[in-house]
């Protein structure tokens, strides 16, 4: 067998742990290269392969050069096997190696530092502490902060810049907004931020925003606050994290011979995630590729659910246009989950237009069906889900921890919440806070409190100021301390304001805030607990203040109209019950109590796992189930409008089912209480699909 023969079955050999389109992924060191990496495919053990033979080996696999060889060498080409030792795999190198790469001329970029540290991780065990470290893996914040350090003062800034998080960022757009004598509550905090980073990731700067937002009053007073905070930056010498991009590809575009330095050093770049790609990192990475062209993206555009955060899913749809000589590689066998699964959802993602073609495989059989459930209202999905819980832990020997239940909005939670807790199941919300936690739930808890026991200084103290009412801490201490003194109730001393000197000056807020709660508590002796909900978010501004609040706004309303699910849940359960006690407020109040006080848990005990189908990415069980799948919830009511949105659901939708590894459950109703109403919901148009 001659050389070339023996060289490439040692290397397939060295890689034989990898399946043929992995090995074709590690063995394509130059050029453009387009990983096509389905769910479960093993894209990470490509990276850290891929790397690994970038340095140890070089392009020898692809080389048709023939060197001189001696016999003894020949030979270990003949018997290297499968399971070299460093040493081993050391000599190889020795004989076969060609263009190998330094390590430190690879940029590996990830997403995450968690996803970085594992790369290095695995890297120093395949090539030693020493080589692995070489290598730069780093999250794309990382990797440009490294070049700020050296390069900033080229912008205008010091090297010793300061990086300022989402607080910082937020307090000091707060300072901007009010100094710029505007509203709060007409430009809340949380959404200016929320425009002004949308931009920074399209690569608009103040300028340019300002340019685009003539004629639209809202913008134009976002520009004004825009460039005000880049203002107020550059003097403080800081960046927030959006800057860090953008302000590194300024710098490449405004300084060639840097971008120069740095390409030459970064000869070979790979992105992981690159379905989840903005516009300002594609137009880094397209800067530092853009001389050797040594650029290899890995991504899934069937798993691209991140456009709310600026994503651009044609990032990776659009690169083999943009590298017209590239390789695609298509990672298609999963060793996640079992083939009925896998069949079910490659026929929901093939009715996507936008993608790249690609169909998940599997060899570990074809295991169960998917499960689909037609239940008549939402108790009976919780009910559904608590059963098979039950069963599969019994006939399958699983924990909780395998089981998973994955929804499609985290008002969802709720009702497994209760229904786990009254069953004592344990379990844990993942990647967001408990029902009763959430902020917007406290707050409209603490108002309904007040009506019941106007005492509770703990819930006046939380809600006094919520919105804001320019009644500031040492008012409501000063409020709380003449409360306990002369024992009447705060919003007593608010009522009686004027005759209080240290209040006097803020005695007309007082007696308004106070003539609020009367009015509130008027209403409350006839209405219904949950029109009493809408009548305190109308009166105290509420709904307003969320109504300002863009998408969180949204989310958290949704979260309160999911509160009067839960009144109106309790009422009915209190009428059906034999106990002779009417429903009231006070005791909806004293369920809630005592529910949310019952649920506290250890959160490292087994449990089921609740969460978002966006938090679920990258994640696995052996169960899954997918709740709420009806039209208007999933595919979200927003999205029904738009083909692009749709995708997106889509797309959401395949992520959930390749969550699951044994069995996968999909359920959907016939009626649902969500948000305070009763809705009656088509089954959701991905059911349908999966076929």
């Amino acid at each position: 067998m001659d050389y070339l023969q023996l060289k490439r079955n040692a290397l397939e050999k060295y890689f034989s742990h990898l399946n043929p389109q992995q090995r074709q992924a590690v063995f394509t060191v130059n050029g453009a290269v387009l990983i096509l990496a389905g769910a479960g495919s093993g894209k990470t053990t490509v990276l850290v392969n891929r790397i690994a033979n970038m340095i140890l080996f070089g392009n020898a696999y692809n080389d048709t050069t023939e060197p001189d060889i001696n016999d003894e060498d020949m030979a270990f080409l003949g018997s290297c096997g499968d399971t070299a030792s460093e040493e081993d795999a050391r000599r190889l190198s020795d004989i076969v190696a060609v263009d190998t790469v330094r390590p430190w001329s690879i940029l590996a970029i990830t997403f995450t530092n968690k996803a970085a540290d594992e790369l290095k991780n695995r890297l120093a065990v395949m090539l030693g502490d020493e080589c692995g470290s070489e290598v730069h893996a780093s999250t794309f914040h990382s990797a440009c902060a490294r070049i700020l350090r050296r390069e900033i003062e080229l912008l205008g800034y010091g090297r010793a810049f300061t990086i300022y998080d989402s607080d910082d960022s937020k307090r000091l757009l707060k300072s901007c907004i009010e100094d710029l004598d505007q509203n709060i509550r007409e430009f809340p905090v949380n959404y200016v931020s929320y425009v002004i980073s949308q931009a920074k990731d399209k690569l608009i700067d103040e300028d340019m925003f300002a340019e685009d937002a003539q004629g639209d009053y809202r913008n134009e007073i976002i520009a004004k606050v825009y460039c005000e905070y880049q203002k107020r930056l550059k003097a403080a010498n800081a960046l927030d994290f959006d800057d860090i991009i953008m302000k590194t590809v300024e710098l490449f575009e405004k300084a060639p011979d840097v971008l120069e330095h740095y390409s030459n050093l970064y000869k070979y770049i790979l992105v992981d995630e690159y379905q989840d790609t903005n516009t300002a990192q594609y137009r880094l990475v397209s800067l530092l590729a853009a001389k050797y062209k040594n650029l290899c993206v890995v991504g899934d555009d069937d798993q691209s659910i991140y456009r709310f955060r600026g994503a651009t899913v044609e990032n990776i749809l659009s690169f083999e246009d943009e590298f017209a000589d590239c390789t695609t590689i298509r990672l298609e066998q999963n060793y996640r989950s079992r083939q009925n699964i896998l069949t079910g959802a490659n026929s929901v993602i093939a009715h996507n237009k936008g993608r790249k073609a690609k169909t998940l495989w599997s060899d570990r059989g074809d295991g169960d069906k998917i499960t689909l459930c037609a239940v008549g209202d939402e108790r009976e999905e919780t009910e559904l889900v608590i059963r098979e819980i039950g069963r599969l832990r019994k006939s399958m020997d699983l924990k909780y921890s395998d089981f998973t239940v994955l929804y499609r909005m985290n008002a969802q939670s709720n009702a497994f919440e209760r229904r786990f807790s009254a069953k004592g199941i344990p379990y844990k919300v993942v990647g967001g806070l408990r029902f009763y936690d959430r902020k917007e739930i406290r707050d409209i808890l603490a108002y309904l409190t007040l009506l019941v026991n106007e005492y509770d200084m703990v819930r006046f103290s939380r809600i006094i100021n919520e919105p804001k009412r320019n009644i500031g801490t040492a008012t409501v201490d000063m409020i709380n301390e003449i409360s306990l003194n002369l024992g009447m109730s705060p919003i007593e001393v608010m009522r009686q304001a004027e005759g209080f000197a240290p209040l006097q000056r803020k005695a007309k807020v007082l007696t308004e805030t106070a003539a609020m709660f009367d009015r509130l508590r008027d209403y409350a002796e006839t209405a219904s607990p949950v029109e009493l909900i809408d009548e305190i978010m109308a009166v105290t501004g509420y709904k307003k203040m969320l109504d300002a609040d863009g998408e969180t706004g949204i989310t958290r309303l949704e979260n309160i109209g999911e509160l009067k699910t839960n009144i109106s849940q309790y009422i009915n359960d209190t009428l059906d019950s034999e106990d002779d006690t009417p429903p009231s407020l006070e005791g909806f109040l004293e369920n809630v109590a005592l529910y949310a006080e019952g649920e506290q848990q250890d959160e490292d005990a087994d449990s089921v796992k609740l969460m978002t189908i966006h938090t679920a990415k990258g994640l696995e069980f052996p169960v899954v189930f997918i709740v709420g799948m009806e039209n208007g919830i999933f595919p979200s009511e927003r999205s029904l409008a738009s083909p692009a949105d749709v995708e997106e659901e889509r797309r959401l939708a395949y992520v959930a089912m390749t969550r699951a590894k044994e069995k996968l459950y999909i359920s959907y109703a016939e009626e649902r209480m969500l948000f305070g109403r009763t809705q009656y919901n088509q089954e959701s148009v991905f059911v349908g699909e999966n076929t």
